[in-house]
């Protein structure tokens, strides 16, 4: 069954994405269309944007580092093609061209090209200009480097020159080619038959199909990009930079509009998912990553990472704190200066205070470890209280092993809790103790060396160093 784009007719669709370049620019090691944006490469947000046309089929040509590309994205429903030679944008659309129908419609796009919108590309394919060619152009101030559209006293499209190849008259327009454009599958593959390499960089490019199409007297139609941040192009470490502010820009904007607060948009960053509730607030330098979920009136204080968790209704985050995979119960605080590892769940009206670190470790209602801390593998009751300076010693160097503390259990400043033990509910572990062995329900337990006290002791006197001779 043919798939076309919902409302522009039954035509097949097949959106080819080139994404063979080196990117020398970019001084990397890292193939240009796997730089992270937001923390995923540039390529998935082209991918992404494809899909979301539901094309019969998306053909990615490949070329630079074309194993690591297609292991990265991990998408089975790509076509992947390999552009061996990267001889140009036309040589590298003309590679897909052999699995693609006559009678389809091809779209272009590009794996550097993250931030492109579907609306912005929607009327490329009008239903009414499906025998037209479609470009997608912008009106920029400074076009240094761009191609120029070549428009005649109709202002009907002509031809489109690149830089390189332009003379004066022409680098003076401001209309630049983006290099996204539909054209019938049939059309293009005859047009890029006749593309010839006569230009200073001796390469095939797509866009001279723009005046064989004039030249048979095929209809070419121009729409401008009104988000000129659309077509941003990454090329270099300061495209990417500004590219990641653009997104995070409109994301901040998004989330502001659903009424998250937001202290500074400016200092804001989602690297992947966030679903909030009502009178959530966050700070400045927050970092969001993966899926994170708010419930009603989160606080989350500056300079903090939440990556991959949920937090209930009622949680305070303060400031210089880390959750990751954890499970934040309502009314639960953590920090400031906390670390909260994979494996976490706090319940509610729970605490972790400053310089504590919890790790796969159940936090009972209402406990709280308030100082100095480190908790791994640890099962804790409610309502247990947490000394200064209390270590789990979970690993003997080859395993991992549990803590269980009851309920109503306290724990004296500067313990050692020696896994596997169990504390039993209500028991107390006076400060300084290194508990090696179940400590009983409703006990104190301690192990300490008797105090001692020493009279008539003195100091070492000091000895001054011999003289050099």
């Amino acid at each position: 069954m043919e798939k076309s784009i919902s409302g522009t007719g039954s035509f097949p669709l097949h959106v080819v994405v080139l994404a063979a370049g080196l990117g020398k620019r970019m001084h990397s090691a890292i193939a240009k269309v796997l730089q992270p944006l937001a923390g995923r490469p540039l390529l998935r947000y082209v991918l992404d944007l494809a899909h979301s046309l539901e094309p019969e089929r998306i053909h990615c040509v490949v070329g630079h580092q074309a194993d690591k590309v297609r292991q990265e994205i991990a998408d089975p429903d790509i076509h992947w093609v390999v552009q061996f030679a990267q001889n140009g944008t036309g040589h590298a659309v003309a590679q897909a061209l052999p699995d693609i129908p006559d009678k389809a419609r091809v779209l272009v796009l590009y794996g550097d090209v993250p931030l492109l919108q579907r609306a912005t590309l929607l009327p490329l394919l009008n239903p009414a200009l499906q025998q037209a060619v479609t470009l997608l152009t912008a009106v920029v101030k400074q076009p240094e480097g761009l191609g120029r559209i070549l428009r005649g006293p109709d202002g009907a499209v002509q031809a489109i020159v690149e830089h390189r190849d332009a003379d004066a008259r022409v680098r003076q327009i401001q209309e630049i080619n983006t290099g996204v454009l539909s054209a019938p599958a049939r059309r293009l593959r005859d047009w890029l038959t006749q593309v010839v390499p006569e230009n200073s960089q001796g390469e095939f490019y797509l866009t001279d199909c723009i005046a064989m199409a004039v030249r048979d007297e095929v209809v070419v139609q121009s729409a401008i990009a009104e988000d000129i941040d659309d077509v941003l192009g990454i090329n270099s470490r300061i495209e990417l930079a500004l590219a990641e502010r653009v997104y995070q820009r409109r994301q901040a904007n998004r989330l502001l509009a659903a009424g998250l607060q937001l202290a500074d948009p400016a200092r804001f960053d989602l690297r992947g998912q966030l679903r909030h509730g009502r009178d959530c607030v966050v700070d400045c330098n927050v970092i969001f990553e993966g899926r994170v979920t708010l419930g009603d009136r989160v606080h989350i204080g500056a300079n903090c990472i939440i990556r991959n968790s949920t937090l209930a209704a009622g949680v305070s985050i303060l400031p210089m704190s880390i959750v990751e995979q954890a499970e934040i119960h309502h009314g639960a605080q953590v920090g400031p200066f906390a670390r909260i590892r994979p494996g976490s769940v706090l319940e509610a009206n729970s605490r972790v205070g400053n310089f504590v670190e919890l790790k796969k470790t159940r936090l009972g209602q209402g406990s709280k470890a308030s100082h100095l801390s480190y908790l791994g593998d640890t099962d804790i009751g409610k309502g247990v209280n947490i000394g200064a300076g209390v270590i789990t010693c979970n690993y003997d160097g080859l395993n991992k092993y549990r803590t269980e503390i009851g309920d109503g259990a306290f724990i004296g400043s500067d313990c050692q809790l020696v896994a596997p033990v169990r504390i039993g509910a209500g028991a107390t572990i006076g400060a300084g103790t290194t508990l090696t062995d179940d400590a009983l329900a409703d006990t104190l337990t301690l192990s300490r060396t008797r105090q001692q006290t020493i009279k008539d002791w003195l100091r070492p006197a000091g000895r001054k160093p011999k003289a050099e001779k």
